[in-house]
């Protein structure tokens, strides 16, 4: 009977279950429109911001100090060359605000999948083991959480350059306690399933057993939510630019154009608003996907 638990028919579901309501939220929240209004805009957010550039042959240092402060084509005075305007240096604020969205979004991804994996192996041991292990890492997750993302990245930051790699492990240190501890509850009662102690019992070490049997079936459903993170990371990446401690210019990002942009606000609003503007477009649409699958696993998984 154990046997027929762990390597029979009944173990093909419950190796493959996490796997199969992964696939199950996603089709289900295909069918939503905000999911796919979401994937549509972010998909041209994303080909804009590493297409634009080199299509419209426009650099983001160069200054061209004879147009600074050109306002945007539908405004008097506007210009084709410099569809959005420029900043107080001539600056192309377009080609600044699609550099700007790529480096965000690249660090808003990378950061979400480093949390996302430290934080669920972290979580997996944790709630495999129990006992003292657990104490242990909990502590430790209570602690990390205690420290604000802000004094963390003051911490961090300001010893060391600001740079795509440093602010990614600032966001990664931020980030994972999260993901342990939900990761950790759910392990916790998965481990006590038949299938779980059938494996243990006829011999599977814990590694396979956490790795080959839990992570499968908790972590996909738990991914996916994930998602809704690379906005918040997003946010995060312009907040430390906007402070001064996150990358440093010539390279543009959303937080340096729009702290640059606040002292012409008066007499040059676009250079602070267009990049808001294209900001918040960029983290709607995520947040729209991230919504409808969130929506789809809660639909899925309630009783469960």
């Amino acid at each position: 009977m154990i046997e027929e638990i762990a390597s029979g028919p009944a173990a093909i579901p419950a190796a493959k279950r996490g796997s199969s309501i992964g696939a199950q939220i996603l089709a289900l929240a295909w069918r939503a429109a905000d999911f796919r209004i979401g994937l549509a805009v972010l998909a041209f957010l994303i080909l804009a911001s590493l297409l634009g550039p080199s299509v419209l042959g426009l650099s983001a240092t160069k200054m061209d100090v004879a147009n600074r402060f050109a306002p945007p084509i539908f405004l008097e005075g506007g210009t084709w060359k410099h569809i959005l305007g420029t900043d107080q240096l001539g600056r192309d604020l377009l080609i600044r605000s699609l550099i700007g969205l790529r480096n965000a979004l690249l660090i808003g991804t990378i950061s979400t999948i480093g949390m996302f994996i430290l934080g669920s192996t972290i979580g997996l041991v944790a709630g495999y083991f129990g006992k003292t292990v657990d104490l242990v890492l909990m502590r430790i997750t209570d602690a990390q959480m205690a420290i604000p993302v802000i004094i963390l990245a003051i911490t961090i930051l300001g010893v060391s350059r600001p740079n795509p790699v440093t602010i990614i492990l600032v966001l990664v240190l931020a980030g994972w306690p999260a993901y342990a501890r939900v990761v950790r509850s759910v392990t916790m009662s998965e481990r006590r399933k038949e299938y779980v102690r059938a494996s243990t019992i006829l011999g599977a070490s814990s590694i396979r057993v956490m790795l080959q049997q839990i992570a499968p079936n908790i972590l996909p459903p738990v991914a996916f939510v994930a998602l809704l993170d690379v906005a918040r990371m997003m946010i995060f990446e312009a907040i430390f630019g906007f402070i001064g401690i996150g990358i440093q210019p010539p390279t543009p990002t959303f937080g340096t154009i729009i702290a640059d942009g606040t002292k012409y606000l008066l007499n040059a609003w676009w250079i602070t608003t267009i990049p808001g503007l294209l900001l918040a477009l960029c983290l709607c649409s995520i947040n729209l996907m991230g919504g409808a699958l969130e929506r789809a696993r809660n639909t899925l998984l309630r009783g469960q």
